[in-house]
């Protein structure tokens, strides 16, 4: 019995025994306690009801993989080879990065519930609960090296924000991987989405880059106040959208994108990251390493590189382990 197959059981937010859970799965109604002790601790939030069972604050929509190639349109499939959906692993980028060792890999999507070893930028981890957010990996080969994919998770925010906008919300983008939205009636902007790029191969021949993207879809009250930065959750604003539609959304555009991206390069994505560019003309803190400079946004380029003045003086900012925060 895996965490998975528990959670399509309680996934329509139903009321589910003890004894029914464990008749469904094959196991004791002991082995079903266990499970559901595991999923407390991996941060699901189950409503225990008096003499009858537990269920799931409100239902889930678990990924399918033949949902979510249905709902691609014609282009996008004739571009997708393959598509997994996991129910739960280390991370879903380690997932594809495996899959080029093995001489595939490219044109993969990999959807996964759960991820125990997700990584965000700068080593930071990232953990949803199962079924919460929206984490998938697109591998892609590109022939012309790493200096072809200058601005490439620019790029990526850029259709991941298009996306959201078809769906009625207005992301904001910070330089340089990560989705912002305001948090409800507020207009504190908080961290909704992230990427993370990686790269392998030649810097000035083939090379197999893996784009890893996290979503908060749902998050419990608990894990918001333990994360140490404004956070944004999607359901927040739009509860009864499809996670299976919204993965189909993000492929699809993720896949129309990277067709073009070695050939045309940022430039074409430029002018759409800077409508939606967070702090535009605000005070920011850059944050390199142990160092923290004062600093006013500017306009991202055609490499992607962020343009800022810092004591009078323009900069160019690029990639590596570079982050801004705006300043207070």
């Amino acid at each position: 019995m895996s965490i998975g197959h528990l959670m399509r059981l309680l996934s329509d937010g139903e009321v589910h025994s003890g004894e029914q859970l464990g008749d469904a799965l094959g196991v004791s109604r002991a082995a079903v306690w266990k499970q559901l002790k595991k999923l407390d601790a991996l941060g699901v939030e189950l409503v225990a009801v008096k003499g009858r069972g537990y269920r799931l604050p409100q239902p889930l929509e678990p990924l399918v993989g033949a949902k979510v190639v249905e709902r691609l349109p014609a282009s996008a499939r004739h571009h997708l080879a393959r598509l997994f959906v996991e129910d739960q692993l280390p991370s879903s980028n380690a997932y594809l990065r495996d899959r080029f060792e093995q001489g595939a890999g490219h044109a993969e999507v990999c959807l996964v519930e759960l991820q125990t070893a997700g990584r965000g930028r700068r080593g930071r981890v990232w953990t949803t609960p199962w079924g919460q957010s929206l984490m998938l990996s697109v591998g892609w080969r590109f022939e012309a090296g790493v200096a072809a994919l200058e601005g490439l998770s620019l790029a990526v925010g850029v259709v991941v924000a298009q996306v959201l906008e078809q769906h009625g919300v207005a992301p904001r983008l910070k330089w340089p991987n990560d989705i912002l939205l305001a948090q409800g009636d507020s207009a504190e902007l908080g961290k909704l989405a992230g990427i993370l790029v990686e790269v392998t191969g030649d810097a000035a021949g083939p090379c197999e880059v893996v784009i890893g993207m996290g979503m908060n879809l749902q998050l419990p009250e608990s894990m918001r106040q333990a994360i140490e930065q404004p956070v944004a959750a999607l359901f927040d604003d739009l509860p009864s959208l499809s996670r299976n539609q919204l993965a189909a959304d993000v492929v699809a555009g993720l896949l129309a994108m990277l067709a073009g991206f070695e050939e045309q390069g940022f430039a074409p994505w430029r002018a759409a990251w800077n409508q939606r560019h967070a702090y535009t003309d605000q005070p920011i803190q850059v944050i390199q390493g142990n160092q923290v400079h004062e600093a006013v946004a500017g306009e991202v380029d055609d490499s992607g590189s962020l343009w800022v003045t810092e004591a009078g003086h323009s900069k160019r900012l690029s990639g590596g382990e570079i982050s801004v925060r705006r300043r207070l």
